[in-house]
């Protein structure tokens, strides 16, 4: 009997077995002897990560992540922790951006008790913390060599509104409050205790590159107060169908995760998952991975096996971020794993968001596409599952990646143009229904249009009256569509920036940035 070229799963046997059944026979056959978390950090035994981790005497350097693996140490030395610096550090919101922030980043050997320092000043970061440690081990898979990885989170609760808190992480060893460690300290600020104009951002299906990275910095110099990241993360699992026979190195976590720091670790990075973000190794749903790499907001309906399902509120708007894994027609490894909790969930939230004083807009951001017209074009199974909901709560803007491009719908109303939406125009998802952007550039190699769609974005407006594309069904079958409501078409590296103003008059003004910083799309959204 053959076993699957990339875990050693017997063929004949995971043509029959789900992703549950899979990751408890990989579990069964490459078990370890495993130390504690809190044991192996207090103990300061030091493994190395393999190709991803080295004796780090300074920050990581995001544009070498793009390009080159770090140096490695064999799993039984001991590293002094004075030589050993943390990096990839990145933020994420607790449910409430108010006063909860999440602090996370990586060591690349195992250290002596490590801490986050915390203050108002960067001078006087008096207060210290325990950090949470989540070891993960990944085995050898298909050549590549077995990979131990640390990450380190502390949780701040009880934060002032509007305040701008520094903070730096460090272990016995490596004091971030030292006079030669004080270059490594960052900074965040917490979300106004009453709404006022803010921006954020966001793509998905990012990666490790110099695109990746170009757009990171262009990011930053939005000043958001956060970014989505639609999914599709960094492309360990470089396959996407969610399983056992995936390419997968684990090692690329620790490229991306330095890359991504120089802005991650001041804007927070809210994250959910997209198909290549199913990691079948590490827990039944693919998902233990994300749980040991991310801290994000625990208020969704499962947040041990649906971690990237969670809401919060900033200002004036509400986000809610979805697992299109679980509804998915086209890739169904995961196709309902909540048993319909994250739906019910969902129209549960999207009531409450409507109905909560203060939120004028509610956005809501997954992975694969309710509507597009480029290579994967549209998933019937988000539409099924969620549209209803969609159209019952009037979301007010829906983000989605999947798609390696920028493309923006007009206003969709019952499947239908709702109210065409012209570069500049503005929409009132009461009365007009919704606009739908696939914002899928961000670093990973781009995808295109189908034969004879032109590209039709800001300085280059091309319009068709009908886009011949399709829609995947139950079946997994594409299921040909000729479609009016494709408006905008990008197929450039590309990000969305959004700025929200509240007061009498609300609006979202909507712009869509390529990689030059070329403006290529604008559009607003008010509700009457």
């Amino acid at each position: 009997m053959a076993e699957t070229p990339h875990l050693g799963i017997p063929e004949q046997l995971a043509r029959r077995m789900s992703m549950p059944e899979q990751h408890e026979y990989l579990r069964a056959k490459h078990a370890r002897p495993k130390l504690s978390r809190r044991g192996a950090l207090a103990g300061g035994l030091a493994a190395g990560v393999a190709g991803g981790g080295g004796l780090l005497v300074g920050r990581a350097s995001a544009a070498s992540a793009a390009s080159t693996e770090l140096a490695t140490a064999p799993a039984t030395a001991v590293v002094d922790g004075s030589l050993v610096a943390p990096f990839g550090r990145h933020l994420a919101f607790g449910a409430d951006p108010k006063t909860q922030m999440r602090i996370s980043w990586q060591v690349p050997f195992a250290v002596k008790k490590p801490y986050l320092r915390v203050g108002v000043k960067p001078w006087e970061l008096s207060r210290k913390i325990d950090a949470e440690v989540r070891d993960l081990h990944t085995p050898s898979l298909a050549r590549k060599p077995a990979v131990d990885q640390y990450y380190l989170h502390v949780g701040l609760d009880g934060l002032k509104p509007g305040t701008t808190y520094y903070y730096g992480v460090g272990h016995d060893g490596f004091d971030p409050a030292s006079p030669e460690r004080m270059c490594t300290v960052g900074s965040f600020r917490t979300a106004p205790a009453k709404p006022e104009t803010f921006v954020f951002t966001a793509f998905g299906d990012q990666g490790v590159s110099y695109h990746a990275l170009a757009n990171d910095q262009l990011i930053l110099g939005q000043n958001p107060a956060f970014h989505l990241h639609a999914g599709d993360i960094c492309y360990a699992d470089s396959s996407g169908q969610g399983k056992d026979s995936d390419t997968y190195d684990a090692r690329v976590w620790d490229q991306f995760l330095a890359q991504t720091e120089s802005v991650a670790s001041r804007v927070p990075w809210m994250v959910t998952t997209g198909n290549h973000d199913m990691e079948a190794w590490y827990s039944p749903n693919g998902y233990g991975g994300q749980s040991a790499r991310w801290s994000l907001p625990e208020n969704g309906p499962d947040a041990k096996n649906a971690p990237g399902v969670y809401s919060f509120t900033y200002g004036n708007v509400g986000v809610v971020a979805l697992d299109a894994n679980d509804v998915s027609y086209e890739i169904p490894a995961n196709k309902g794993y909540t048993d319909g909790k994250q739906t019910a969930w969902l129209d549960k939230r999207l009531g409450e968001l409507r109905a909560q004083p203060g939120i004028d807009f509610v956005v809501v951001f997954f992975h694969h596409c309710m509507y597009s017209t480029a290579t994967h074009a549209s998933d019937g199974g988000v539409r099924d599952a969620w549209l209803p909901l969609f159209t019952k709560h009037q979301v007010d803007l829906v983000i989605n990646g999947h798609n390696h491009v920028y493309e923006r719908t007009d206003a969709i109303k019952g499947g239908e143009v709702g109210k065409p939406v012209p570069i500049g125009a503005s929409t009132d998802p009461t009365r007009d229904g919704i606009v739908y952007v696939t914002a899928g550039g961000a670093g990973k190699d781009l995808y295109s249009f189908g034969p004879g769609v032109k590209d039709s974005y800001e300085g280059n407006v091309h319009d068709h009256d009908t886009i011949v594309t399709f829609h995947w069904t139950k079946l997994r079958l594409p299921d040909p569509d000729a479609v009016e409501w494709s408006r905008v078409r990008y197929p450039g590296f590309s990000f969305l920036a959004v700025e929200a103003e509240s007061g009498t008059a609300p609006k979202l003004k909507v712009s869509a940035l390529a990689e030059s910083g070329q403006r290529i799309d604008y559009f607003e959204v008010k509700r009457s």
